[in-house]
């Protein structure tokens, strides 16, 4: 996979900035990423890829085969995790990918519960 952060290679020296790859912004406004947030791209979206950013079509190139962390992707494509966070705030706007958050502190078990378990079994 090319190296997302170059349009059309180093040797031309044309490098693209971050922000100019997310239009200034830093962060998406609707939706958090974390660095563990798997991205699947839908087999059933119709995609455009004119209508995309170059590196927003990498990111459903990549995501296609398997789900994947947004830190892989970052790392795969060499772009910086808040571009890649932003962009698939985009590509989820768009139903472009589905995404699997991580369980939050409320989907926890209790560690009281996860004790009286562990006290039944040694019971046993």
């Amino acid at each position: 996979m090319p190296n997302a952060r170059w349009r059309d290679g180093p040797e031309d020296g044309r490098y693209l900035r971050p922000y100019a790859i997310t239009g200034g912004r830093t962060h998406h406004g609707q939706h958090a990423f974390t660095l563990i947030t798997h991205v699947l791209a839908r087999f059933d979206a119709e995609v455009q890829p004119s209508h995309l950013e170059p590196e927003a079509a990498q990111i459903l190139e990549l995501c296609r085969r398997r789900a994947m962390p947004v830190a892989e992707i970052a790392a795969e494509l060499n772009l910086p995790v808040s571009v890649v966070k932003v962009l698939c705030g985009d590509l989820l706007d768009a139903s472009l990918i589905l995404v699997q958050a991580p369980p939050g502190r409320d989907n926890q078990p209790d560690v009281e519960v996860i004790e009286r378990v562990m006290n039944a079994i040694r019971e046993l």
